[in-house]
C-alpha cells in the first residue's frame, strides 16, 4: 500500500523547501504568536555598537560579548571614540572573547574606515558593509536587519541546523539556506524570520539533543529522529 504524503511536505519538486507553503505559513504564525517581537540578544546602543558587537560575536556567545562590551561601549560608542581609545585598550577590554587580538584590530580598522569613507555612519547596504574589515555576509545581514529593518536572513549555525532538520530550507552551505529562506518565507514574516529561527535553534532545536517535546512546530517538522 502506498502511503499518502503528509500534508506539510511540499508537492512542488523544484521548491527550495520540503514543506508546503501552508506549513511554512503556519510555522511562522506560531513563531510570531509565541514571540511577536523578537530582538537580538546582543546588547547595543546604536548601529555602530551593534556592528562592533556582531563582529565580536564570531565564535563567541552573545552573553560573553555582552559582558565584554558593557564597559567598552561606555567609553566608545562612536567610531571616533573607538579610534581614540586605541587598539591596545580595546584588546584589553575584550580579552575574555575568543580571537580577541584579531577582533580588536578589526574594530579599530573598521572604525577608521567608517570615518574615512562613510562620514562616521554605518552604511545600510550589504556591499558597503562587507567592505569593512572583519565584516562578512552574515554580519552585514544582521546589521541590515536589526539596525535598519531590512528583511535579510543571517544564517548562523543555529539557522543552518533548523532549516536542514525541519526541511524548511535545506542546503549544503549557509548561502544555499539563505537563498532558500528568501524564496519561501512569507513577506509578512521576513522582518523577524531569522530571529525566530535563531532562538528556536538556540533554545529548542539544539544540536546534540533537540527538545522536540517542547517544540511548537513538532508536527510540521520533517526531522526523522525526534526526541520525546
Amino acid at each position: 500500500m502506498v502511503q499518502a504524503k503528509p500534508s506539510h511536505v511540499a508537492p512542488v519538486t523544484d521548491s527550495p523547501s520540503r514543506l508546503s507553503p501552508e506549513a511554512i505559513e503556519e510555522m511562522f504564525r506560531r513563531f510570531q504568536e509565541a514571540k511577536p517581537a523578537p530582538e537580538s540578544e546582543l546588547d547595543y546602543r546604536n548601529p555602530f555598537t551593534l556592528l562592533v558587537a556582531v563582529v565580536l560575536s564570531a565564535q563567541a556567545t552573545d552573553a560573553g560579548v555582552n559582558r565584554a562590551t558593557e564597559k567598552l561601549f561606555d567609553l566608545a560608542d562612536t567610531p571616533e571614540k573607538m579610534v581614540a581609545l586605541g587598539e591596545e585598550r580595546v584588546r584589553d577590554m575584550i580579552k575574555t572573547i575568543g580571537l580577541y587580538r584579531n577582533k580588536a584590530k578589526n574594530v579599530i580598522a573598521l572604525s577608521q574606515k567608517l570615518i574615512e569613507d562613510f562620514d562616521g555612519e554605518v552604511p545600510r547596504d550589504r556591499a558597503a558593509l562587507e567592505s569593512l574589515p572583519g565584516v562578512g555576509r552574515k554580519t552585514a545581514n544582521v546589521v541590515m536587519n536589526v539596525a535598519f529593518g531590512a528583511p535579510t536572513m543571517a544564517v548562523d549555525t543555529h539557522i543552518f541546523r533548523v532549516c536542514n532538520r525541519t526541511g524548511l530550507a535545506p542546503g549544503k552551505t549557509p548561502l544555499d539556506v539563505e537563498h532558500g529562506l528568501e524564496a519561501v518565507v512569507p513577506d509578512k514574516y521576513a522582518r523577524h524570520a531569522h530571529h525566530w529561527l535563531i532562538l528556536h535553534g538556540r533554545y529548542v532545536c539544539k544540536a546534540r539533543k533537540p527538545l522536540c517535546g517542547e517544540c511548537v512546530i513538532r508536527d510540521l517538522c520533517l526531522y526523522p529522529d525526534k526526541t520525546a
